[in-house]
């Protein structure tokens, strides 16, 4: 039996099996979103491992010595995975806008790159977030040859073309699902729409059509990336034959996990138990070291990368939702003595804590919000103050002190996902409220 064909048998028993309980949906899922994370991230070169991978997004753990973007990279492809599976529970339509959106979870804020002109000198490159590329992306292949994508110029037309191709296909009753995603996937490479993340943004694409015709997502393996790279190739070739083939079957592994899992059989492969392990290894190596840290400049530059980051760009989003109500409003970011209100204050104060003259004194950063004069007519003038306060212990650790409460966490550990939300949705709260009391 050819791929495509087993592909779609395994589909109508997995269709029997259906519908599935939601612990088993969970589980699966689980499973299919952290293979996903990993793989998908490392063969663009992320330096995080599965176990990191995996510590990072179930734990909140972060990697010690690794980089915050590669941190960054996993967290907003995760956001972007947990978006696409509300999204394909309806009849949410591809379209544009979303591949942009999509991408913009992605990639969560523009940064710079190191890139060579085409004069051959070394330079730096910004990289734009859910806006197509201004800048050729052309590569050079292994023979010394450019292959050229789109231009910046024709990138535009070329994207409503692919989105007017995808309708009519999709419209199609006759139209093969499996060949459908796999082609978009490979469409959307040619055009290389964006400055950076193309190759996550295209299997997400993938995964995500897939995923609306009732398929689980396909997982690219990073130990197989050399196989897919090429399967790529061949298609920029004008074979693309091999690529669907590629595609089939490894969305058949997926379809045996979705079964074997609907089944209540286990769904752990052989090299789970590796990763298990070296997850294992990881815990104990973090957890020894939480025992032994003090407030030395790196756990404090480790803290600030990883908590403050988060918690001050999601302070500052939250925030400006209600500059419309006031006359004047101004951000700060204070650490001990030091006040930043610029722009680039994160930077800024990330420069003064690298060169602080004595860290075991270092006591605490607090970033403000302040909203001056209401400015609504018929209604009391009255100003706001927002406010998130980081203190920093010498042994047992840090604590966030927010509207009255406090969260302590361990040096080693940083804030999750759910409490930066928790934290911006009570500050959040609390503004909406103290504006209703005073509009009584």
């Amino acid at each position: 039996m050819q791929p495509i064909e087993e592909a779609l048998a395994l589909k109508e028993e997995l269709d029997a099996l259906r519908p599935l309980t939601k612990e088993q949906e969970d589980i699966i899922m689980q499973k299919f979103r952290l293979d996903w994370n990993y793989n998908s991230n490392n063969l663009e070169g992320n330096s995080l491992t599965y176990g990191e991978t995996k510590a990072l997004l179930l734990h909140g753990i972060t990697a010690q010595g690794k980089p915050l973007k590669d941190h960054f990279e996993i967290t907003g492809h995760d956001e972007a995975i947990k978006w696409i599976e509300d999204l394909v529970k309806g009849d949410y339509p591809l379209t544009e806008n979303f591949i942009r959106e999509l991408h913009t979870l992605l990639l969560k804020s523009p940064y710079e790159v190191k890139a060579i002109t085409p004069d051959g000198q070394p330079t730096t490159r910004r990289i734009e977030v859910g806006q197509y590329k201004t800048a050729p992306n052309h590569v050079k292949t292994k023979t010394g040859e450019i292959f050229r994508f789109a231009t910046p110029e024709e990138t535009p037309a070329k994207m409503h073309d692919l989105l007017t191709w995808y309708h009519t296909k999709s419209s199609d009753l006759e139209t093969n699902p499996i060949i459908l995603a796999s082609e978009f996937h490979y469409r959307f490479i040619r055009i290389h729409p964006f400055d950076d993340g193309n190759g996550r943004t295209a299997r997400i694409l993938m995964n995500f059509i897939l995923m609306k015709y009732g398929y689980p997502p396909v997982i690219i393996r990073t130990e197989d990336k050399e196989n897919y790279f090429f399967a790529l190739q061949q298609a920029d070739a004008g074979i693309i034959e091999p690529f669907i083939t590629y595609i089939s079957q490894n969305l058949i592994r997926s379809l045996q996990i979705m079964i074997s899992g609907a089944k209540g059989e286990s769904i752990n492969e052989p090299d789970d138990i590796d990763k298990e392990i070296a997850l294992l290894e990881h815990r104990l190596k973090s957890s020894s070291e939480v025992l032994k840290l003090r407030k030395t400049k790196e756990v404090l530059l480790d803290v600030y990368d990883n908590s403050v980051a988060k918690l001050w760009n999601a302070f500052l989003i939250a925030n400006r939702k209600f500059d419309r109500f006031y006359i004047h409003t101004k951000a700060a970011l204070n650490l001990d003595a030091y006040r930043f209100e610029s722009n680039t204050a994160f930077v800024e104060g990330r420069e003064i804590l690298e060169r602080y003259d004595d860290h075991t004194a270092f006591n605490r950063i607090y970033m403000e919000y302040r909203f001056e004069r209401f400015n609504r007519e018929n209604f009391r003038n009255f100003d706001y103050y927002s406010i998130i306060i980081f203190h920093f212990d010498l042994v047992d650790g840090y604590s966030v002190e927010y509207q009255g409460k406090k969260l302590k966490k361990k040096y080693g550990m940083q804030l999750t996902e759910k409490e930066v939300e928790s934290i911006i949705t009570t500050i959040s709260k609390a503004h909406t409220e103290h504006i209703e009391k005073e509009m009584k």
